[in-house]
Parts: structure tokens; sequence; C-alpha cells
């Protein structure tokens, strides 16, 4: 399948007059979380509200910065959540892509929003 790869503007609610990030992040639906390089986290100014056990790939345990709330956008979408601050990219987990109701297309190798709720993002509650 390969990796899938989406355009998203980060930014910090808490903070108006700092400047969106623009980046690229990996989608993994693998992933629960927002994850976020050190530097992207000390830009944004983020709040450290705590620290996180998690399971990396490799199978290794580890404690990580939790920082936020961060904003998310993707087109016309937005959500706000928490980022995990590890690694060198930023990682877009399915958490925040199930808030803003986007979907991955693997034949098309892109992140597009579903196209079921195509003007505003659908949340199913029950």
């Amino acid at each position: 399948m390969g990796h899938i790869f989406a355009e998203i503007k980060l930014s910090n609610p808490r903070n108006q007059n700092l400047t969106p990030i623009v980046t690229t992040a990996l989608a993994d639906t693998g992933a629960l979380m927002l994850c976020v390089p050190e530097h992207i986290a000390l830009q944004l100014e983020l709040d450290m509200e705590s620290k996180r056990e998690v399971t990396v790939a490799d199978g290794r345990s580890m404690s990580v910065p939790y920082a936020g709330p961060i904003k998310v956008e993707f087109r016309d979408r937005f959500c706000y959540v928490g980022a995990l601050v590890l690694g060198d990219e930023v990682l877009l987990g399915a958490v925040p892509m199930e808030d803003m109701d986007l979907v991955l297309s693997p034949a098309r190798r892109e992140v597009t929003v579903d196209p079921s709720s195509p003007n505003i993002p659908h949340a199913r509650v029950k």
C-alpha cells in the first residue's frame, strides 16, 4: 500500500499570536494519537500537560510528554486534540482523523474527507 501523507496546519488555540505551522503528516490508522516532534511543540509553545506511557512499533515502552491543546486543520475540517511529543515527523493518528471525518484512499495514496459527509464532519453517536 505504501505511505499516505496529508498536508495539515497545526496551531495553538491558547495563543493566536503564534504563526500556525503547515506541515506534511504521515497518516496512520494504526496509531491513535497525533504525534509531533519536540521542535514543533516548542514552536507552538504548547503546554506540556503530563507524561504518557506509549508502546512504539518495535514493542518498546517509553514515557513521553503529552502536550496541548493543539488545533489540527485539514482543508475545511478541524479538531482540537492533545499530542504526544516524540519522533522526527508529524504522525496523524486515528483520533484526529475520526474527529475530522477523514478517510484514507489507498489506491490514490491520499487523505480525503468522507464522501458521505462532504460538507460537515459527521460523528456517529449511540
